[in-house]
C-alpha cells in the first residue's frame, strides 16, 4: 500500500536526493558523528539542491509541494543510515518553519522562510524545559512586554539544532498568571545573536550524534515585539495542532528505521555462517526475522493511511497517537533483535546496527513519549 502515495514527481525526487545523499552524506557520517555536527555547508547544499521548504510557496522559496515529499524525504535518509541529519532537518523543515509559515506576519516570512529554504538559517524549535516536557502549560520561560520590546528570561533543554540555530522559535509565558494556563503560552523567534540569548552548551546524548543538541539560556534577552507568531496568548494551540505532524514525522522515521536495521539484519543473517549454514537457515532466526518483518510492514501500512489522512486535513491525533508510540516501540524491539542476531558484532560500535540500536531510542521520548500518547488515546477513547 505504501508506494500507492507517491506519483511520479515524488520518484524524481526520490532519486535526486538519493543521489545527493550518496555523493554528499554517507562518505562523511563518521566525521559527522565524531565531531558532533553537520557542517553547514551541507545545510545550504540541501537548500540549493530544493531539499528544504519545498512545500512553501514559491514566493518563500518552496515550490508548493506536498506532505509526500517530505515522506520522502525521511525514507531516503532513514535509508541511508544518516539519522542525525534526518532529525536536524525534520526540525528545521516540518517542525519549526510550519509555525512561521503559519502564524507569521507577510513581513515575518520573507524575512525568515527564504533564508530557511536556502539553508542560510538553521531552525529550532525551543519547548521543553527541565520541569516541562509533555506538558506545555506548565512553561516558565517568560516574555514581559517593556515598550517595543519583549525582555525573555528562562531555560529550554533537549533542543535539536539549538546550538547551531540562526533561529529559533520559543514558547514562552506571556502571562503566567491567567487561567487556564494555556491562555498564557505565546510564540516568539529569536534569532542567534541576540543580547541575552545565551547557547549554554552542547548535550552529550546515547545516539544522533551528528545532531547537535542544546541547553539554552534566557537573561534579559529583549527581542521587538514585531517577532511575536501570531497573537499573545495564541501559542498553545498551534502547538497542540503542529504536534500531530511532528508525531507523524516521528512515527514515520521509527518504523523506517526498524526497515532499515531488519534489512542489514537479514543480509547479515543470510553471510554468517554457524555449525555449516548460515543463520538465517536455523529456524529460531528465521522466525524471528519473519515476526518482524510482518509487524513492520503492518505498522508501515497503518502509517502510510495516516499520511493520507494527513493529506486531506483530517483529524489525526488518536491514530498518530497510537502509530508514534507503536512503531518506537516496535522500532526498539527490532533494534534488541537485531543486534542479538548480530551476536558480539552487534556490541561493536563501528557495526552499522549498533549506530542504529542507539539512534532509535530516541524515537519513544521526542515529541511525547510513550506514556504520554498512551494517555492521549486513553482519553479519546474514553477511559
Amino acid at each position: 500500500m505504501g508506494t500507492q502515495i507517491f506519483r511520479e514527481e515524488h520518484e524524481i525526487f526520490r532519486r535526486s536526493l538519493r543521489s545527493f545523499l550518496e555523493k554528499e552524506v554517507k562518505p562523511h557520517q563518521e566525521e559527522w558523528r565524531r565531531k558532533r555536527q553537520i557542517p553547514r555547508e551541507i545545510w545550504r547544499k540541501m537548500g540549493e539542491q530544493g531539499f528544504m521548504g519545498y512545500w512553501l510557496d514559491e514566493k518563500y522559496g518552496g515550490v508548493g509541494a506536498d506532505f509526500v515529499y517530505s515522506v520522502v524525504l525521511i525514507e531516503e535518509i532513514q535509508r541511508s543510515g544518516a539519522w542525525g541529519l534526518g532529525t536536524a532537518i525534520g526540525v528545521h523543515n516540518d517542525i519549526t518553519m510550519p509555525y512561521i509559515e503559519m502564524l507569521g506576519t507577510e513581513e515575518q516570512k520573507l524575512r525568515w522562510l527564504p533564508k530557511c529554504c536556502r539553508g542560510e538559517f538553521i531552525a529550532a524549535i525551543g519547548m521543553t524545559e527541565p520541569g516541562a516536557g509533555s506538558d506545555l502549560q506548565a512553561i516558565r520561560t517568560t516574555a514581559v512586554r517593556d515598550g517595543d520590546d519583549y525582555v525573555i528570561n528562562g531555560q529550554k533543554t533537549f533542543i535539536t539544532n539549538g546550538y547551531y540555530c540562526d533561529l529559533i522559535v520559543l514558547a514562552v509565558k506571556t502571562d503566567p498568571k491567567v487561567q487556564p494556563p494555556y491562555k498564557g503560552v505565546s510564540l516568539i523567534a529569536v534569532e542567534s545573536g541576540t543580547p541575552g540569548f545565551v547557547k549554554s552548551r552542547k548535550l552529550e546524548k546515547m545516539g544522533l550524534h551528528s545532531s547537535d543538541t542544546a541547553e539554552l539560556f534566557l537573561e534579559d534577552g529583549r527581542v521587538p515585539a514585531g517577532t511575536l507568531l501570531g497573537r499573545v496568548g495564541d501559542g498553545f494551540i498551534p502547538m497542540m495542532r503542529n504536534l500531530q505532524q511532528e508525531r507523524l514525522v516521528g512515527a514515520l522515521g521509527s518504523i523506517l528505521g526498524a526497515d532499515r536495521m531488519l534489512a542489514i539484519t537479514i543480509d547479515y543473517c543470510k553471510t554468517r555462517t554457524v555449525f555449516g549454514r548460515p543463520i538465517s537457515r536455523h529456524q529460531h532466526n528465521a522466525f524471528k526475522i519473519v515476526e518482524m518483518a510482518t509487524e513492520i510492514e503492518m505498522a508501515k501500512d497503518f502509517t502510510y493511511h495516516l499520511v493520507l489522512d494527513h493529506l486531506d486535513r483530517k483529524d489525526i491525533t488518536k491514530k498518530v497517537s497510537m502509530a508514534k508510540w507503536y512503531n518506537s516501540e516496535l522500532a526498539n524491539r527490532v533494534a534488541y533483535h537485531c543486534v542479538q542476531l548480530h551476536g558480539g558484532y552487534g556490541y561493536m560500535d563501528e557495526y552499522e546496527i549498533c549506530r542504529d540500536a542507539q539512534d532509535v531510542r530516541m524515537g519513544s521520548i521526542a515529541a511525547g513519549t510513550t506514556e504520554v500518547m498512551k494517555m492521549i488515546v486513553a482519553r479519546m477513547m474514553g477511559l
